[in-house]
């Protein structure tokens, strides 16, 4: 940390050539900061400083990595922005070499529980929710007409249900259903459904001409009978098509009301890491305060993961070293690869991922993103790499391949059978999910206090050393602990804020 008095400048590595304004309010042309640096320009909060003279060429450096190159000569004191640099190459695939780490496990986490669902099949869930999948968009209307319906008329009755959830999706007609990329929105819905907090009672609805044909997306050991088809000829009208619903709905609510919450280990946590809405902070306080909740939960026994592969593009070269062996180490680098070819086709590339607001809280490119972003993985080595659409396979780290897109993936992360949501933020959004608890993380205290009802824990104290990342993941851990015991609501449940869930479809619409 450079600063004088108040002025407060933080050099993430000693080999940066730039460091990042702290102060809520920035720093104004002449602030002396750090060994008599004098900036030559107002620099906003989150926002990079030149430490040095940097030429036409220059590498700029931050995390001790090379994040772009100075595109004109920026002075001592300057402010470096995506104005005044050009962005690198990404990392070549073909180049990182695997050598499997020499890896010591920590102590296990021992005697760390939660109170929490107990599914047949072995999983734990966080809430108690019934959950209505659909096959086809053409019932979306019916189906927030009947969750409302079931709010209102039946969930009363049925005091241990937390909610009714309806998985509307634009899938299931109009697309090649048989095109080897239409098995990933398939797979998708099919294991959305299969989410620990349904607990096996997911109710189907479909029309009857779709071609995504329902019976494609019960969940194993499902029957028949939780397909409801509105094209039935059983069905006379409107209000009949409603009553089946409501009577189908009935049946699930009465075997869900029968769940208890029972003590399970840290072990049964499967905890997705997010980040949207990210800025300069995100890679100094937030993600890695997340990183350090990671490590404790994969020390306790359970499951963590994080996404969003452009995201994670240009820091891979950090990541293939952490694989756990050498067909992970494949698999992350064959992810990437499949992803270049994705934006390619759509004549894109990973450099349209900084938005707006990333770039205004100080994310100058792609590669100063990504090196934050994959902070929120921790330490501890990958053990397997999930595609678009499936389930985990493993406890402990996973990367489950998604696009950086927040509801996108969400989505995905949900259908790798995540219990627990951890979304970090540092510009702010209302993100929200009604099927997991979502803790909203900030990276920076000056959105927290300003966001006080919409933010869950603030990682700020971080920047300016009031508390240590240590200190803030164990925090963190603890209130993951207690919010999937149901004794703490997050602020998405208490105000009811939740976004659609969007699925990923890379195939061909007909």
């Amino acid at each position: 940390m450079i600063q004088t008095a108040q002025n407060i400048v933080i050099r993430t590595h000693p080999n940066d050539n730039v460091g990042i304004v702290a102060n809520p309010s920035g720093l104004k042309k002449g602030t002396v900061v750090w060994e008599n640096l004098m900036l030559v320009q107002d620099i906003p909060m989150g926002h990079k400083v030149a430490l040095k003279n940097l030429l036409i060429g220059e590498p700029v450096i931050r995390y001790g990595q090379v994040i772009a190159y100075a595109g004109e000569e920026i002075p001592r004191g300057g402010w470096v922005n995506e104005t005044n640099i050009r962005l690198p190459r990404p990392p070549a695939l073909q180049d990182i070499a695997y050598i499997k780490p020499e890896w010591t496990p920590p102590k296990p986490l021992e005697g760390y529980t939660f109170e929490g669902y107990k599914n047949p099949d072995g999983s734990v869930g966080t809430k108690n929710v019934l959950g209505i999948t659909t096959s086809v968009q053409c019932v979306a209307g019916m189906t927030e007409y009947i969750c409302q319906k079931i709010r209102r008329e039946l969930l009363p009755l049925y005091p241990n249900v937390d909610d009714v959830v309806a998985f509307n999706h634009s899938y299931g007609c109009g697309i090649a259903i048989d095109a080897p990329a239409a098995i990933v929105p398939i797979r998708t819905i099919q294991n959305i459904a299969q989410n620990p907090n349904f607990g096996g009672e997911i109710m189907i609805i479909g029309l009857g001409c779709e071609k995504l044909r329902p019976e494609r997306l019960l969940p194993q050991n499902s029957t028949e009978a939780s397909i409801l088809y509105l094209q039935d000829e059983a069905f006379e009208g409107f209000e009949s098509m409603v009553e089946g619903i409501m009577e189908l709905a009935e049946k699930h609510l009465q075997k869900l009301n029968r769940r208890q919450r029972t003590t399970c280990p840290a072990s049964d946590l499967v905890v997705g890491m997010q980040c949207g809405g990210s800025d300069a902070f995100s890679g100094l306080t937030g993600n890695p305060v997340s990183g350090f909740a990671a490590d404790l939960i994969v020390r306790a026994g359970g499951t963590v993961f994080f996404s969003e592969v452009t995201e994670v593009r240009d820091a891979i070269h950090l990541l293939v070293p952490r694989a756990i062996d050498e067909s992970v180490a494949q698999a992350l680098k064959d992810e990437m690869a499949w992803y270049d070819d994705y934006l390619e086709r759509g004549k894109a590339d990973r450099s349209a991922n900084t938005t707006p607001g990333n770039k205004s809280g100080g994310l100058s490119t792609i590669v100063e993103k990504s090196l934050g972003s994959v902070a929120k993985s921790g330490t501890s080595p990958i053990v397997d790499v999930i595609s678009p659409g499936d389930k985990i396979r493993k406890k402990g780290l996973n990367f489950v391949a998604t696009p950086a897109s927040d509801f996108v993936c969400g989505t995905l992360q949900l259908a790798a059978g995540m219990n627990m949501h951890v979304f970090i933020t540092g510009r702010g959004t209302p993100y929200g999910l009604n099927m997991v608890p979502v803790i909203k993380v900030s990276s920076n205290s000056k959105l927290s206090a300003r966001w006080h009802d919409l933010i869950d824990f603030d990682a700020g104290p971080v920047a300016f050393g009031l508390k240590t990342i240590e200190d803030m993941g164990w925090e963190l851990f603890k209130l993951i602990l207690e919010v999937a015991s149901g004794t703490k609501e997050v602020a998405t449940d208490k105000l009811g804020l939740y976004n659609d869930l969007v699925l990923f479809n890379p195939g061909p619409l007909t």
